[in-house]
């Protein structure tokens, strides 16, 4: 068994988006800017946030933070992140989810337009995405295709198991991993709760990607001989042992799983640290227009 070490490698991505920078601003041209709205006071949320931010110092990005109330309207977070469209000084933005329930998440992220949307969020992006047309590929599976691509993991003609069909990471996976691409060209079956004799399903995996948010789900008897398993869920568990009064676990049940497979991401310290980097990939594509030459409209108002 090899771990899938996503610290060494988001540290790696790191330099190379370090050195990028430099060469641009060597050169003259805009460093990179990436933008973030927060809406409340969420813990979790602040956390991520904070992390982005602390990312764009480590490799020269310029960044922005907005801190906006939970109690605020839908018109006005749509009016801010309207400013951020038009505003040429910011290469890309992001929307932190979850949002209040008073806000309409499908609203919003249509209203990000698509050139910015370095989340990957937006229909036509995941449209671009879905028919293999260079895009922003949203942040967690972009990250899964780093590790697997950095570590040399076959792919093509493989059985890969996807469990979880989230529009963030479950589906997504599903699309990229069975694209015509080096990493990807596999059988794919997407796995979700309605899923008939899902152990059966696993069974047959050459790769299985667990992102269902359910602690420790995938057991050692659910796994065949040699699997590649790739752990993306992340589940604070209560542990007065730890000085933080918790500790961390994905939906793997990595001290059994990690016996059998040949290749296996932890928790932490695997696909997470991956997620922000791959953000940080998806600016740098933006500040240098690889996808996009010119502004798109995408008119909400009949929502």
């Amino acid at each position: 068994m090899q771990l899938l070490d996503g610290k060494k490698i988001a540290a790696e991505i790191k330099a190379e988006i370090a050195i990028e920078v430099k060469k641009l601003k060597s050169s003259g041209k805009k460093i990179p800017h990436l933008a973030a709205i927060l809406v409340g006071n969420d813990g979790a949320s602040q956390t991520y946030v904070n992390s982005k931010v602390k990312s764009c110092e480590e490799v020269g990005f310029k960044s922005t933070l907005i801190k906006l109330e939970k109690d605020i309207t839908e018109n006005e977070l749509i009016t801010q992140i309207n400013l951020l469209n038009n505003d040429d000084s910011v290469d890309g933005f992001i929307v932190q989810l979850p949002l209040p329930k008073h806000i309409n998440e499908e609203k919003i992220l249509l209203t990000v337009a698509p050139e910015k949307d370095v989340d990957g969020f937006h229909p036509m992006n995941v449209g671009r995405m879905t028919l293999n047309i260079p895009s922003y590929i949203p942040a967690t599976p972009k990250g899964i295709l780093e590790i697997l691509k950095r570590y040399n993991i076959e792919t093509e003609g493989k059985h890969c198991v996807v469990i979880g069909r989230s529009n963030i990471v479950g589906l997504p996976m599903s699309i990229l991993m069975a694209r015509k691409n080096k990493v990807g060209n596999c059988t794919v079956t997407l796995c979700h709760s309605k899923t008939a004799n899902l152990k059966e399903e696993t069974l047959r995996a050459d790769i299985i990607i667990a992102a269902l948010g359910k602690a420790e789900f995938l057991k050692a008897d659910m796994v065949k001989k040699n699997t590649v398993v790739i752990d993306v869920g992340i589940t604070r568990v209560a542990d007065s042992s730890k000085k933080s009064g918790y500790r961390l676990l994905g939906d793997v049940a990595f001290n059994e799983v990690s016996k059998k497979c040949s290749y296996i991401t932890p928790v932490p310290g695997g696909v997470g640290l991956m997620t922000v980097v791959s953000l940080l990939q998806n600016t740098l594509s933006a500040a240098k227009e690889e996808f996009y030459k010119k502004t798109i409209s995408f008119d909400v108002t009949d929502l």
